[in-house]
């Protein structure tokens, strides 16, 4: 395990998965310090083949994000500089750019939301793979329309593939809060949890994604991908990243399923657990 900070960033390494924190007092604001340094963690992360999953998570319960700064707005051409993601959706604002680069990592990338989340904040929560919410605290907000403005980092593009297009337009043109439970049955969040369990199943979530055998995490990630073009197109990449998959490792993980008693009642009734003990063992 290895731990560091940056200005607005504590990080913490453990078996292929990073706990990146936000820690910006007293509200967590989206500053230009912030985005530099989420910048620093996605650029260190691109080519670390030896990490898994990133796990975004915020010091203060209160915020995950409150929002973008608004100071910004006194100067906005010294926001505009920022030296941001400048390789990444090239002629687009700092805070887009910053939250596609994050996108891209070829890490599994986890929101841990204990607190409130608005603006920017939620933009880059979307921009994650998953998210996970304190069922009682979390809250998400897009209130850019309140100000007279459309959101303008990623929001109106990541939400109506998240929740629809209709919520995607009430989350946006109302500019209320959608509480974690609303926000779990809607799709723009994986599950919300009482907050007692969030930090033990989040970790059970990484832990579980980072120790997958070899390859199989990227190439699981984008047979899922795949499926945002035609339905043969996706049907094809699955075919072929199965076979790319089925190598003797795997076959071995088969051969130890079936010597653990799988195709018999009792096992089949618990496969997971059994499944999951041969992995323990390989590694």
């Amino acid at each position: 395990m290895t731990e560091q900070s940056l200005p607005s960033l504590d990080l913490k390494r453990q078996d292929g998965v990073l706990w990146v924190s936000i820690d910006v007092p007293p509200v967590n604001l989206m500053t230009a310090q912030l985005m530099l340094d989420l910048d620093a963690v996605a650029a260190s992360a691109e080519n670390d083949p030896d990490l898994h999953v990133i796990v975004v998570q915020s010091a203060n319960p209160e915020f995950f994000l409150a929002h973008g700064d608004l100071s910004f707005v006194e100067d906005p051409a010294t926001y505009a500089a920022l030296p941001v993601a400048e390789e990444t959706l090239v002629g687009t604002g700092p805070m887009m750019r910053l939250h596609e680069r994050w996108r891209r990592l070829p890490q599994t990338t986890i929101a841990k939301v204990a607190g409130l989340v608005r603006g920017g904040g939620s933009e880059l929560v979307s921009s994650l793979d998953l998210r996970f919410a304190a069922l009682e605290t979390a809250a998400f907000g897009q209130f850019e329309t309140l100000m007279g403005i459309v959101p303008g980092a990623g929001a109106t593009a990541h939400l109506p593939r998240l929740v629809g297009r209709a919520r995607a337009l009430e989350i946006v043109l109302t500019g209320g809060l959608v509480d974690a439970a609303t926000a779990e049955r809607w799709g723009w969040v994986n599950r919300a949890l009482p907050a007692a369990e969030l930090d033990e199943y989040v970790e059970w979530v990484a832990l579980t994604i980072a120790t997958l055998p070899d390859g199989v995490r990227a190439a699981a990630t984008e047979a899922i991908d795949a499926a945002d073009g035609t339905l043969d197109d996706a049907l094809r990449a699955e075919d072929r990243l199965l076979g790319e998959t089925f190598t003797p490792a795997s076959g071995e993980l088969a051969r130890a399923a079936l010597a653990a008693g799988v195709h018999t009642r009792e096992v089949e009734l618990d496969i997971e657990a059994v499944l999951r003990t041969n992995l323990v063992r390989r590694s």
